[in-house]
């Protein structure tokens, strides 16, 4: 089974590995690419972590993740900018293509959601500097809108893009198939994005119907109602050829099984329901 192509999100495997043990299972079963997460570096240490990925020589399509800009005051919204500093330099260290942005929702108590998209802007302009300066990419991924009030504000691709372009050279988007799919002028969002060079990522999985919990129920690829090769050839259309990254969350499924099953099954739906040649 072809590997090409692929990345694993190291959420994915999260309950089953630690970062060094998920990188060696990746390399084991011949997939050369994985996204990490920032408690994962964290929990092993961010120079381990750098030394792992090297010594396996895996290409880090992503940094997950930044974001959570908006706060109840200034002091949090600074926090916040500053954590990001952080993450855009350890995505640096780690050779990531990008830091990914859940950009977060509404501040605790606030029902001013334009406020939280305003804080979202200001939060990304204050960080773009230093984003440019280590040549790291600002992937802005928006979220399916039921996550609107508490992960992010950002919810189709055409508010991200607009938000992108405002802020200019070093901001893309995240394409997660999971948050987009059911988007009317997904076709016209994808395309737009593909022109302007804005494709940072593409992260597959499926929805499932029904889903069970709206975080941590997302189906395997083939095990939902997505059309993962249309959606694909959608994407491949505008000329992005970067790797489909599975990403999935799934507490009452994949992440009780044994890692290696997950794995295998990744790349045996990776080939039946997601790649085109």
């Amino acid at each position: 089974m072809r590997t090409d192509g692929l990345s694993i999100n190291l959420a994915t495997v999260r309950q089953q590995w630690n970062l060094r043990e998920a990188v060696e299972a990746c390399a084991r079963h011949g997939i050369t690419a994985v996204d990490p997460w920032r408690d994962q570096v964290a929990a092993l240490g961010l120079d381990e972590s750098v030394r792992v990925i090297e010594d396996h020589g895996m290409r880090v399509t992503g940094y997950c993740r930044g974001g959570m800009f908006p706060a109840a005051d200034a002091a949090g919204r600074q926090a916040a900018i500053d954590d990001n500093k952080r993450a855009i330099d350890e995505a640096a260290a780690l050779g990531a293509e990008c830091l990914v942005l859940v950009v977060g929702g509404l501040p605790a108590g606030s029902r001013d959601l334009p406020g939280a998209r305003r804080m979202v802007e200001d939060g990304m302009a204050a960080i773009l500097p230093h984003a440019r300066a280590a040549g790291m990419p600002l992937a802005i991924e928006p979220l399916h809108p039921m996550y609107a009030a508490d992960r992010a504000c950002f919810n189709t691709l055409a508010q991200s893009l607009d938000l992108a372009d405002r802020l200019g050279e070093g901001v893309g988007v995240a394409i997660d198939v999971y948050h987009v799919w059911w988007d009317p002028e997904l076709a016209h969002g994808i395309a737009r994005a593909g022109a302007a060079g804005q494709i940072l990522a593409h992260h597959i999985c499926d929805w499932r119907v029904p889903t069970r919990d709206l975080l941590l129920d997302r189906g395997m690829m083939g095990d939902g109602v997505i059309d993962l090769k249309a959606f694909r050839r959608l994407i491949e259309a505008t000329g992005f050829t970067g790797p489909q990254e599975v990403e999935i969350f799934s507490a009452e499924d994949w992440w009780k099984r044994d890692g290696d099953e997950v794995l295998r099954t990744c790349i045996e739906r990776y080939n039946a329901a997601c790649r085109l040649s």
